[in-house]
């Protein structure tokens, strides 16, 4: 664990400079811990910068306030979105790393898509794993070439369909190159989350996805 820049972090260099590094994002009551297992599964031997979230919900650690279940702090996440990215900033200089592909789950991958709309350059792309539209009133941003993954939950209690391709459509009219995929699970994640994450991540560094 580091704290002596703006975010408490890990960071773990990997072995494998030609990947791109990813950017863990945890869930609501996660830490900067709980990614690192699937960040290295998805990406063997690449760069892992996981953050913890510096919002306390009952104790529980999250990236920005919500007001209740899927109803979000819109202010406290365009403030929270534009902290992140200079955390990333700071980071990226620290360790020498290129920019970041964000891995988040839930409010971590709620996070990560405000950023993306936000401070596109702070990200090379995203794998959103149980995302929602973030902000109601997409900013204009410029997304062009950047990958997107989000994965979805075909029976979530939490996320409905037509919110998670809500945001699908909200980043693909900014110009990133989305693939949105449900899968016949719940909120929590699986393997099948793994190995489709995996499968895309290898294609995005194969050239087979853009990647700015």
């Amino acid at each position: 664990m580091t704290n002596d820049l703006s975010h408490i972090h890990r960071f773990a260099p990997g072995n494998r400079r030609e990947a791109a590094p990813l950017l863990l994002l945890h869930g609501t009551g996660g830490d900067e811990n709980d990614l690192l297992p699937l960040g290295e599964a998805i990406a063997p031997g690449g760069a892992l910068l996981s953050v913890r979230g510096k919002v306390l919900e009952h104790g529980m650690p999250r990236f920005f306030r919500r007001l209740a279940e899927g109803v979000f702090d819109e202010d406290d996440v365009i403030r929270r979105a534009n902290d992140l990215a200079d955390f990333v900033t700071e980071a990226r200089q620290r360790y020498d790393l290129a920019e970041p592909i964000a891995l988040g789950y839930s409010n971590g991958a709620n996070i990560a898509a405000a950023m993306l709309l936000l401070r596109p350059e702070a990200l090379a792309g995203a794998v959103l794993l149980r995302a929602m539209v973030p902000l109601r009133e997409a900013p204009k941003a410029d997304l062009f070439g950047r990958p997107v993954l989000i994965v979805s939950g075909q029976s979530d209690p939490i996320i409905p369909p037509s919110n998670s391709a809500a945001l699908a459509l909200m980043l693909t009219k900014a110009g990133a190159a989305v693939e949105h995929r449900t899968l016949p699970v719940g909120h929590q994640l699986s393997q099948a989350d793994l190995t489709v994450a995996k499968t895309w991540l290898a294609n995005v560094e194969a050239g087979a996805v853009a990647l700015t």
